[in-house]
């Protein structure tokens, strides 16, 4: 091993990249599969990329490989690293191609009067769409693959501009035997210890179950559902209520589930969403038609 660690612009970022997924698998073997490359391959370049940084990034074992103090500290920094690496190449693309722009939903949200009033006023532009997970809009934005998303809070915002365009109220879905269906209305007290279907992301969890409730309680637990699919079939089975969008409309998917308006919660937002620092013609004429078409749709 040198004395001195070459400088950062020597790093070759493909031995980096081998390295977080190395870290990630905690084995040479499994990690070269999901490289395609033999074990062998893999070792000798983990070997040139400790030489490149001047440090001992893993220890290797029987059992597999652990990562040194030196490979801890370089983990995070190697995933950044690979995150600008593909946003730099990404924008840099999005630049070339100044006459295309890729439009962003969620499930649930219609978007066609301002796409069709874009591709109406720019002829000569690529205009296209993309469903975008619930999850996703923050990511999708960031990683390029659209260029504006309209879709409901919460998600993360940093780095990105979003405009309010709606507002919509939540109502609980229940199956059409539940006690609470047919009311006018529920609030929260009526649900206090109804299990409500669950989401891994703890932002959108807590937002949509109203966790802790106004008075500190907890929400009951309910069962995972990341697939609108699987929310159904889960709520139809007498599993779970779930809190959802009022445009959502499962009672169009299922005859046998039924909304209620849900009083004394605040509604949740549709937003447009693009990055903060997108200058483009076509993100700026698209901001401006979806203010127009779809502000107050429901």
């Amino acid at each position: 091993m040198p004395a001195s660690p070459a400088s950062t612009e020597d790093l070759d970022l493909r031995l980096v990249r081998c390295f977080t997924v190395l870290a990630e698998h905690g084995h040479f073997g499994r990690a070269a599969t999901a490289l395609h490359l033999t074990p062998s391959s893999l070792s000798r370049g983990i070997s040139r990329l400790e030489q490149q940084v001047g440090a001992r990034l893993l220890d290797r074992t029987p059992q597999g490989s652990k990562l040194t103090e030196a490979g801890e500290v370089f983990l995070p920094l190697a995933r950044t690293l690979l995150s600008s690496a593909a946003q730099a190449a990404a924008r840099t693309k999005a630049a070339g191609r100044p006459s295309r722009i890729t439009v962003g939903h969620i499930g649930n949200i219609i978007v066609t009067p301002a796409v069709r009033e874009l591709r109406r006023r720019h002829p000569e532009a690529d205009v296209r769409t993309l469903h975008v997970p619930w999850h996703e809009p923050h990511t999708a934005l960031l990683e390029h693959r659209v260029d504006a998303v309209v879709a409901r809070l919460p998600f993360p915002t940093d780095h990105l501009r979003v405009t309010v365009l709606h507002d919509e109220p939540r109502v609980v879905a229940m199956p059409l035997d539940h006690r609470l269906a047919g009311k006018e209305s529920v609030t929260l007290d009526d649900i206090a210890h109804e299990p409500l279907t669950r989401a891994s992301d703890p932002v959108w969890d807590a937002y949509w179950r109203i966790d802790p409730r106004p008075d500190g309680s907890r929400a009951p637990d309910g069962p995972y559902a990341e697939a609108v699919e699987d929310k159904v079939e889960l709520i139809a089975g007498g599993q779970a209520l779930a809190i959802i969008p009022g445009s959502a409309g499962l009672g169009t998917l299922r005859p046998d589930l039924t909304t209620v308006p849900l009083d004394g919660v605040d509604p949740c937002h549709v937003v447009l969403a693009t990055r903060a620092e997108d200058r483009s013609r076509l993100v700026s004429a698209f901001r401006t038609y979806a203010e127009a078409h779809l502000r107050g749709a429901a």
